[in-house]
C-alpha cells in the first residue's frame, strides 16, 4: 500500500498563495524517505529560488541514500557489522545521529527507538508495499526476549558496538525531522527566508508568505480533506505520527507502523498524533522523533509523555475518533466547518 495523503495538507494553501501573484512561488515534489516531498519557496529571484530547491532536493536524496534501513548504505553496513559482532567504524554525521537518537529515545522512555529495525522488519514495513499478513507470534516473542535497543549501542569516538545482536538501526522516525533542520539551514545559507518545507507531513516554516503566516491544514485521519488548519511562526515546525498512512488490514483490523517496543504489536488505540515545536536549532527533529511515543504512550499517558518530551502543542485522535488537544494548541488552531467536540487538556 502506497502512503496515503499528507496528514498535514499544503497543497490548497500553495494554491491561493500562487494565485495571489505578489511575489513568485516556486515549488518543486519530490519523492524520498518513501514519501512525497515539497519545497516552497518565495523569491524575488527566481534563479536563486531555482537553486536552493535544488540543493535541498540533493541533500534529502543524500540523506535517503545514505541511511536507507534496508538498501545498500552505510547504515546496513552499521546493522551488518553490529549483526556479526564486531564494531564499525562510522562517519562522524552517523555518529552524531546515533548519539542524538540515543538521547531522544531515553527521554521518550524508549518508545521511540530506532534499534527496532529488526521487529519494523518482521512486520513487512521495510518495504514500499505491505503484504497483509501478520508476523509468526513466536518471532515476535523471541524478538521481545533479547529486547533490542539503540541504547545497546555505544559509540567511542566514531566507531559503534552493541551488546546486543539483535539491534538494527531504521532512522524512519527520526530522519525526515533531522532533514527539516537541514534544509532550513541549506535555504537560509541561499538567502532564501521565506519558505515551506513539507517531507510526508512533517513541516518547517521559514518568514512568512508576503507578511502573511504560512497556514497548513490538519486532515482528520478518517475522512478526506482537512479538518483543523493551523498558522506557524518563522521556524516553527509541526509533525505528525497517523495509522493512515503505512498499514495493511487483516480479518478487518488495522495494523499500522507504528510499532509498540513493549508489545511488539503496533499501537491500536491511537489514529493520530499531532505536535507543533517552537522555532529552535532542532524544530525539526523533535517534529518527528517527539510525536512517536506521545502516539504510542496511549490514552492513560499521553499527556504525561508529552510533557517528558518538553512538546506543549498537541492533538490526538484516539480509535473512537475522539479528539483530544492541550490548551496551548486548541489557541492556535481552527476548524473547518463544525467542529468537534473536544477534551481540552492543560
Amino acid at each position: 500500500m502506497r502512503p496515503g495523503l499528507n496528514y498535514l495538507l499544503i497543497t490548497l494553501f500553495s494554491l491561493l498563495l500562487a494565485a495571489c501573484g505578489r511575489a513568485p512561488l516556486q515549488e518543486q515534489q519530490a519523492y524520498v524517505f518513501g514519501t512525497r516531498v515539497e519545497v516552497l519557496v518565495v523569491s524575488d529571484d527566481p534563479e536563486q529560488g531555482r537553486r536552493a530547491i535544488a540543493a535541498v532536493l540533493r541533500e534529502f536524496d543524500r540523506l535517503h541514500k545514505t541511511y536507507h534501513a534496508w538498501q545498500d548504505s552505510e547504515l546496513t553496513a552499521l546493522n551488518d557489522a553490529i549483526q556479526a559482532g564486531r564494531p564499525q567504524k562510522v562517519s562522524q554525521e552517523l555518529a552524531d545521529f546515533v548519539r542524538e537518537a540515543q538521547a531522544l529515545a531515553k527521554q521518550g522512555d524508549y518508545l521511540f527507538d530506532p534499534g527496532i529495525g529488526r521487529l519494523i522488519k518482521l512486520w513487512g514495513f521495510q518495504a514500499d508495499e505491505f503484504k497483509a499478513e501478520l508476523p509468526p507470534k513466536k518471532e515476535i516473542q523471541a524478538w521481545l526476549d533479547s529486547k533490542p535497543s539503540i541504547a545497546d549501542l555505544t559509540v567511542n569516538d566514531l566507531t559503534v558496538s552493541s551488546r546486543n545482536r539483535d539491534v538494527a538501526l531504521d532512522f524512519g522516525g527520526y530522519l525526515k525531522g533531522a532533514a527539516l533542520d537541514r534544509a532550513a539551514a541549506i535555504l537560509r545559507a541561499q538567502g532564501i527566508n521565506n519558505a515551506l518545507i513539507n517531507i510526508g507531513g512533517n513541516i518547517m516554516a521559514l518568514g512568512s508568505k508576503q507578511g502573511q503566516k504560512w497556514r497548513v491544514g490538519i486532515q482528520h485521519p478518517r475522512q478526506p480533506g482537512p479538518m483543523a488548519t493551523v498558522t506557524l511562526d518563522d521556524g516553527e515546525a509541526i509533525g505528525t505520527s497517523g495509522d493512515y498512512q503505512r498499514f495493511f488490514e487483516v480479518d478487518g483490523k488495522r495494523y499500522a507502523h507504528l510499532l509498540d517496543p513493549r508489545t511488539g504489536y503496533p499501537a491500536d488505540h491511537t489514529q493520530a498524533v499531532t505536535v507543533l515545536i517552537p522555532a529552535g536549532p532542532k524544530a525539526g527533529t523533535l517534529s518527528d522523533a517527539s510525536s512517536k511515543p506521545v502516539f504510542i504512550a496511549g490514552p492513560e499517558h499521553w499527556r504525561d509523555m508529552a510533557r517528558k518530551m518538553n512538546v506543549g502543542l498537541v492533538l490526538r485522535v484516539d480509535r473512537d475518533n475522539r479528539v483530544f488537544v492541550t490548551e496551548a494548541l486548541r489557541r492556535r488552531i481552527e476548524f473547518i466547518g463544525t467542529a468537534p467536540e473536544l477534551t481540552v487538556v492543560p
